[in-house]
């Protein structure tokens, strides 16, 4: 819903921009209408095309309301700067030309077809009906650059004084214009210019007004180009509101400043001689679908997805990455998704490694302390490589036992094929999968989104089970308490995110279906035909934050935080590294100009995220599992729910909350891979905390 009043009120603003342009192009040809019956009928159309206007004003008015019933964060830029902009030259309008067109409209007409006289010219020259008009046109052409092309985000000090600036010298150069011409009615009959001057001016405003805004467009793609070589400590800060330290110093408890530590030291106990022990190759691939549709994509060990990887809790796990891509500057790396490796470890190519080159190799070393469903890809141009096949499964089980029944990972993605049409599938299938399972087996399907959503999209993958109740046994690789059986229910699973289903298997096929596509379904049945029925996008969404019974969590939504950061989501038209986009912000801001987010060990730390843009996004955190405390003001009210990408749609809120207990530089961006391209990235950083890599196009690393 929100979605669409924010569309609603960004046509009103266009239309008003319109109207009141109309508007004040009308009342400024007053002086022009060369009889008086002629002037009076003119000054009557006017004040019905103003009282239409006023109607226009109301509709926006409305809507800019009903948006901050959603919370005062959706609304404040509207009715801080838009509506004054608006609301106080119409006020003017109202006070000032309304009148002064009546009395032109009901003055005694005497000889219908006489010409207007100097006192009526002047009259309908006159600053006090005119420039109240065409003000307010110019507010509401700023009021759509509010909404539309800047919107800013508090504090707006600096709009407040730019805008009114505008604002206050546009009508002082209206009025001066019409006070020279008000001066010129009384030498005889106004005139029109003739046509060829008319022409003249038309096309010198346009010249004048395309060379401006050509140099602006011009200046801006020039001025948004990332440097060839960025070092990741040279980004601004947001302390959250702790207490600050100098860059590149931490303070020790006695208060004097010691040195960092780079993120290169930061590995963990990685000793001995691994448990586990992996190699993944990646090459350039051909993957064909079930269909029969081709990928010219990549993958691992010839495999996509990639090989899983199933380990044990507190196992040492080796995984030596070999590169070789095929192209100078194909880098990749592995980044472990939702498991809280140390630093070192996190494998993002220009935080906390160089991109391996082809080539060449990289080994990884990490001790897994938590069980769940995880997944792996590269983080190094991650939304080419990923959407391409550079990813897979990575499974933590308990130190000891064995799954029981089928335990199977369900890897959902979207491949771009021909003609940019992207397929949905179940890992590379296309089509309808089948398996059989004998009655009575318990089953956990780990669902895991590796996709990227298209521009735009407002709500997540959605996907459904039919044929048996089912449980969301996990969330993000994270145990949900005393979860209670489903039915008919949709489940929302954001670009990266994961949900294991448990359910014991019946008699009769059970289908999981992706509604993203039409046949990309899996079918377990034990044996025979059937195909069971698939979900509906009708039934209502699943919702986290009211399942399961509530338990005991180290910290609260009245625990005290050591820092706070409020997030602000939301997208505007503007050009990064060079490129045009519908560019999606944090805080009004794109990488590298979005502050770190900067603690200290130990710190409790508190993010409000506030969505009031045009598409969702899945926000990552890395190195860290977040307690969700509330979603659009209400608190949880079900089974603790711990995640580390957490799906914000417009319109919504969401407050978490979490220990900062793992020291480094982490990526915290929107997993909707297309929009982390486009800058939507942030980085928490600690205190003390150090990185000698660098990013750009110079150093070979991309993390996005």
């Amino acid at each position: 819903m929100f979605e669409q009043l924010e569309n609603m009120d960004e046509v009103a603003a266009m239309l008003l921009v319109l109207l009141w342009g109309i508007a004040g192009y009308r009342v400024g040809r007053l002086v022009f209408r060369p009889s008086r019956q002629k002037l009076r009928k003119s000054a009557r159309r006017s004040l019905r095309f103003i009282w239409f206007c006023a109607l226009a004003v109301a509709g926006r008015l409305a809507v800019a309301g009903y948006m901050t019933s959603y919370g005062w964060d959706y609304g404040s830029n509207r009715m801080i700067l838009a509506v004054p902009l608006l609301v106080l030259p119409f006020a003017a309008t109202l006070a000032l030309s309304v009148p002064a067109l009546r009395a032109i409209a009901a003055a005694e007409p005497g000889d219908a077809d006489a010409p207007t006289t100097p006192g009526q010219r002047s009259a309908a020259a006159a600053p006090r009906l005119v420039i109240p008009v065409q003000t307010t046109a110019i507010g509401a052409l700023l009021g759509l650059y509010v909404v539309f092309v800047a919107r800013p985000v508090p504090p707006y000090t600096r709009y407040l004084i730019g805008l009114w600036g505008v604002l206050a010298v546009g009508t002082a150069v209206l009025s001066l214009r019409q006070r020279m011409r008000q001066a010129a009615q009384g030498a005889g009959a106004a005139r029109r210019p003739r046509l060829w001057a008319r022409m003249v001016r038309f096309v010198g405003t346009v010249a004048a007004v395309a060379l401006g805004l050509s140099g602006t467009l011009s200046y801006a793609q020039s001025a948004s180009r990332l440097p060839g070589k960025l070092a990741m400590d040279s980004s601004p800060m947001d302390w959250g509101g702790g207490p600050k330290a100098m860059a590149g110093m931490a303070m020790d408890h006695s208060g004097k400043s010691v040195r960092t530590t780079s993120v290169t030291n930061l590995t963990g106990d990685i000793s001995g001689t691994p448990d586990e022990s992996f190699t993944l190759t990646a090459k350039d691939s051909t993957i064909r679908l079930a269909s029969g549709k081709i990928i010219h994509g990549m993958a691992f060990n010839g495999r996509t997805p990639g090989p899983e990887l199933r380990v044990h809790e507190g196992d040492l796990v080796q995984v030596k990455l070999v590169n070789h891509l095929a192209g100078r500057r194909a880098g990749v790396t592995l980044h472990w998704h939702g498991l809280d490796v140390p630093n070192a470890e996190d494998g993002v190519a220009g935080v906390t490694q160089n991109a391996v080159q082809p080539g060449h190799t990289f080994t990884y070393r990490f001790r897994p302390h938590q069980v769940g469903t995880f997944w792996y890809h590269s983080h190094q141009d991650s939304f080419e490589e990923v959407t391409h096949g550079l990813y897979g499964a990575l499974v933590v089980l308990p130190r000891s036992g064995r799954p029981q029944g089928l335990d199977m990972t369900v890897l959902a993605h979207l491949w771009p094929t021909a003609n940019g049409v992207r397929t949905a599938a179940l890992g590379t299938s296309d089509r309808l999968q089948r398996r059989t399972v004998a009655p009575g087996t318990r089953v956990r399907l780990r669902l895991v989104n590796t996709s990227s959503l298209e521009s735009g999209e407002t709500e997540p993958t959605s996907f459904t089970l039919t044929g048996a109740p089912f449980t969301v046994s996990a969330i993000d690789g994270t145990d949900l308490n005393k979860p209670t059986p489903l039915r008919q229910a949709r489940l929302l699973i954001g670009e990266g995110g994961r949900d294991d289903l448990t359910f014991t298997m019946p008699d009769h096929p059970v289908r999981l279906s992706d509604l993203q596509g039409s046949a990309s379904d899996l079918v377990l049945r034990p044996g025979g035909t059937g195909d069971g029925t698939r979900g509906s996008m009708n039934w209502p969404a699943f919702d986290p934050a009211a399942y399961g019974s509530p338990a005991s969590t180290p910290f609260g939504p009245h625990s005290h935080f050591d820092r706070k950061f409020k997030l602000i989501i939301d997208d505007r038209p503007g050009y990064y590294d060079g490129k045009f986009y519908f560019l999606p912000t944090i805080n009004g801001k794109s990488f590298p100009h979005i502050p770190m987010l900067m603690v200290r060990k130990g710190d409790l730390v508190e993010q409000t995220f506030v969505n009031r843009g045009h598409a969702g996004h899945p926000m990552h955190l890395h190195g860290h599992h977040a307690l969700v405390l509330a979603h659009n003001g209400k608190p949880v009210t079900g089974s603790p729910w711990w995640t580390d990408t957490l799906y914000i749609q417009p319109g919504e809120s969401y407050q978490i909350a979490f220990r900062a207990d793992n020291p480094g530089i982490w990526m915290d961006h929107c997993h909707n891979l297309e929009h982390a391209t486009m800058g939507m990235v942030m980085h928490l950083a600690y205190e003390g905390v150090s990185s000698p890599f660098d990013i750009g196009r110079d150093t070979g690393n991309k993390p996005e």
